[in-house]
């Protein structure tokens, strides 16, 4: 058995949120069923350019509609699973000096190590490998090795290894968003959550009156996506963090949650709340 995730990160800096990081998590007996349908509704929707959130316009609303329906009906049938993390602004970490630079790396650590709850998925005897594909990490080579050695020492922390989490060195890649539909979903979905939470389906360009065609078409989009969000969580609130509904293990059972991460040393600037 083995845990694939593709990862993905988006908007370091927003207005009220920031820092957004995802992940898709397939198992391996559903990952040839996951590639097969998704590809297949992407060629079933005509459409040959990579789906990216920058690239949404009003002309491809219909599509990205498409692949959601797809990928969320993944989700709904446990093929899949989601999270999303993000930061309000408002909450700035305390960061010693030596960690400012790293401060992209160490997010993305907490988010991995914690997001899915892997402590809770294997209560058998056997094995899992992690597998870990991440969207091209936008830092130095020297970096992200370092981030990677971090990445693969998460097996020997108490949760993996009580549920007998094995990571394999060569596993941990880097990989290239065009050849991968689930970080292109994912792609999406993260940017539908920053648009909406930073207030952009509000901006009027300089000059005009209205909102431009794009802005009205990501917002559609937006409520697409969180229709089905809110399928599985009615009044779902996308910047709360996903409660554990009285069961810790939902961690890991839950086919999709947000994480709002607070920092434990924080100061708070008032401005950037919403």
């Amino acid at each position: 058995m083995e845990y694939i995730i593709w990862c993905d990160e988006s908007v370091s800096k927003g207005k009220h949120y920031s820092d957004f990081y995802g992940g898709v998590l397939v198992q391996s007996i559903h990952l040839d069923e996951v590639k097969e349908r998704l590809s297949q509704k992407k060629s079933e929707l005509e459409m040959n350019q990579e789906l990216k959130w920058s690239k949404m316009t009003s002309m491809y609303l219909e599509v990205y509609q498409g692949m959601m329906d797809e990928f969320f009906a993944l989700i709904k049938e446990g093929k899949m699973k989601v999270r999303i993390m993000f930061r309000q602004t408002a909450h700035q970490a305390i960061v010693p000096q030596d960690n400012r630079e790293k401060r992209f790396h160490l997010l993305y650590y907490q988010f991995i190590k914690h997001g899915f709850g892997f402590g809770f998925s294997n209560e058998t005897d056997r094995e899992i490998y992690l597998k870990p594909f991440f969207d091209k990490l936008p830092d130095t080579k020297e970096k992200n090795e370092e981030f990677k050695n971090h990445i693969y020492a998460l097996q020997s922390l108490t949760n993996f290894s009580k549920a007998n989490i094995k990571i394999r060195r060569d596993d941990i890649a880097e990989v290239d968003s065009r050849k991968h539909l689930e970080l292109q979903c994912l792609d999406i979905v993260l940017g539908a959550m920053s648009f909406r939470l930073n207030d952009m389906h509000k901006e009027i360009p300089e000059g005009k009156k209205r909102r431009g065609k794009r802005t009205v078409a990501k917002e559609k989009l937006f409520k697409y996506i969180s229709s089905y969000i809110r399928e599985i969580y009615p009044g779902f609130n996308i910047g709360m963090s996903t409660g554990i509904q009285g069961e810790i293990k939902n961690r890991w059972l839950h086919s999709y949650r947000h994480w709002n991460f607070v920092p434990k040393d924080m100061i708070v600037n008032k401005e950037n709340f919403k």
